[in-house]
């Protein structure tokens, strides 16, 4: 295992892939609020092998859906990538997990503080995400891989490089309110 006094993961930098922000009903749903909205958020986890040895772009990606009744308050879509290496002492079976938790969680702040001011540039409240639990999320879209393996074991659809961080249902979600598998609302 690498020495305790070194990094084993390093952010070499990060930044916005892609980011949408819609107010599709402004301004009558910033002058009528009555009611507290329904607010569905998604999580995706996904890393992509870079060309230097154990280099990785790791890419976070939120949705916030946002309702009232029927009516759709905003969408905010965030990809918020960063480009990380593992050290070298870091054993080969270490590193998926590795790049899959900490490097999500690393740049999670950095998300979760552009996602609160375009909320209230737009007009609402600061959206205010809770911490997202990487590691669970991982253990479900391990749980849904090796099921999904078990059931097609030849079917290698997947077969690009990429490391997906996949989830319940498959996809890395998390979603911030309703205690559904692989689901959460605030």
């Amino acid at each position: 295992m690498a020495d305790q006094n070194q990094p084993q993961i390093v952010i070499h930098t990060q930044y916005i892939k892609d980011f949408s922000f819609e107010n599709p009903n402004a301004p009558q749903a910033l002058i009528s609020a009555e009611g507290q909205p329904e607010i569905e958020i998604n999580v995706n986890v996904s890393a992509n092998p870079q060309e230097q040895e154990r280099f990785f772009e790791v890419v976070l990606s939120i949705t916030a859906n946002a309702k009232r009744e029927d009516n759709q308050l905003f969408i905010a879509e965030l990809s918020y990538a960063a480009v990380i290496s593992i050290d070298q002492a870091v054993e080969d079976r270490h590193i998926h997990p590795l790049v899959m938790i900490e490097g999500p969680r690393m740049v999670f702040p950095f998300a979760r503080h552009i996602l609160s001011s375009i909320t209230q540039a737009g007009g609402f409240m600061p959206l205010n995400i809770q911490p997202i639990d990487f590691v669970r999320i991982y253990q479900a879209g391990m749980e849904s891989r090796n099921a999904n393996q078990a059931v097609a074991p030849d079917n290698d659809a997947d077969n690009d490089g990429d490391i997906d961080g996949g989830a319940a249902n498959g996809s890395a979600e998390k979603d911030s309110k309703t205690p559904k598998k692989g689901k959460k609302k605030s």
